[in-house]
């Protein structure tokens, strides 16, 4: 949307529409469906213009099936959360990640974690040119570091309230995808891109979280109670968390098996861990759910958190 002629005001934006047959979101013989604008980031990527997110919905106004924003039953930015978007660089000439030699793999992970220098990182020029656009677009991105695997970069995504951290880690995502094709580069989702028998991490969106109870109780049984709520939930919350999951939490490689739930304190190799900075404050602070993919939606992500989080806090 052009700047011209408009301030950035959300208010001031009408609901749109657009052909649903195009997207497989609708039937051609009634193919229209609704854009209702819901947050608006200045575009940087372009001289003079914004970037509008939008809900779908159906012809008569209700939430459309793929709405996943819709899902969030309460927000009241109570709730915070801090999302870990992990994704890989994939050469569109090699199919292959950003460091991976044609027909063979570069040496195995360790050098590449937060690596620096030409033999450790590939694709920076890509994830510094999109932290910076972020950053002017008004995201509240809180860093940016390589991942485990060659190849392999996340950022990171934390605001008040599950719409707007939701909103942000969609916009980041686009971005992401414009920066990256400048470069001949394409953004893997996928959690588990080289294969679920490979010695390389998958991809995930860890979703740290917290509200009001958990940032002052200063009391262990709190976390303990909420964590084992999550324990009762499994499927409901790993049906949510991201298409071929199961490819990526095999109970290796940082990860606790998607049939299992475990929670432990600093521990990454559980369903839940709970930082040592909780523990630390008095037992005030957040926790992390390490299920959640790379490729999920944040909304239903942050929706199915908030309602097996209520529940435990109801039964206290």
């Amino acid at each position: 949307m052009s700047k011209d002629g408009f301030d950035g005001k959300l208010e001031d934006l009408k609901m749109w529409s657009f052909d649903g047959s195009s997207t497989e979101q609708a039937e051609g013989g009634s193919s229209d469906c609704l854009l209702k604008p819901v947050a608006v980031y200045p575009d940087v990527t372009r001289k003079n213009a914004y970037v509008v997110m939008c809900e779908v919905l159906n012809a008569d106004g209700t939430p459309h099936e793929t709405n996943g924003r819709a899902t969030i039953a309460k927000d009241d930015d109570d709730y915070w959360f801090g999302f870990e978007q992990e994704y890989f660089l994939y050469d569109v000439d090699t199919k292959l990640p950003l460091g991976f030699p044609a027909g063979g793999y570069p040496g195995p992970q360790g050098p590449y974690y937060c690596g620096v220098g030409a033999k450790a990182a590939f694709g920076r020029e890509i994830v510094e040119e999109h932290f910076d656009v972020c950053l002017e677009a008004g995201l509240n991105v809180e860093g940016i570091n390589a991942e485990v695997a060659a190849g392999q970069w996340e950022f990171q995504i934390f605001a008040k309230g599950a719409h707007d951290a939701g909103d942000q880690i969609w916009i980041a995502r686009y971005f992401l995808e414009k920066v990256a094709e400048k470069y001949g580069v394409y953004v893997e989702w996928h959690p588990k891109p080289l294969g679920k028998d490979a010695d390389w991490n998958g991809s995930g969106m860890h979703a740290n979280f917290s509200n009001g109870l958990m940032r002052t109780c200063g009391d262990k049984k709190v976390f303990d109670a909420i964590c084992e709520e999550f324990g009762k939930h499994i499927q409901e919350h790993v049906s949510v968390y991201g298409a071929y999951n199961d490819q990526r939490l095999t109970g290796k490689h940082e990860t606790a098996s998607i049939n299992d739930f475990s929670y432990g304190v600093s521990d990454r190799g559980s369903s839940i861990r709970i930082p040592v900075g909780t523990v630390e404050d008095g037992w005030k602070g957040r926790l992390e759910d390490r299920r959640p993919a790379s490729n999920g939606d944040p909304y239903k992500i942050a929706a199915v958190i908030i309602d097996t989080t209520e529940k435990a806090v109801a039964k206290m």
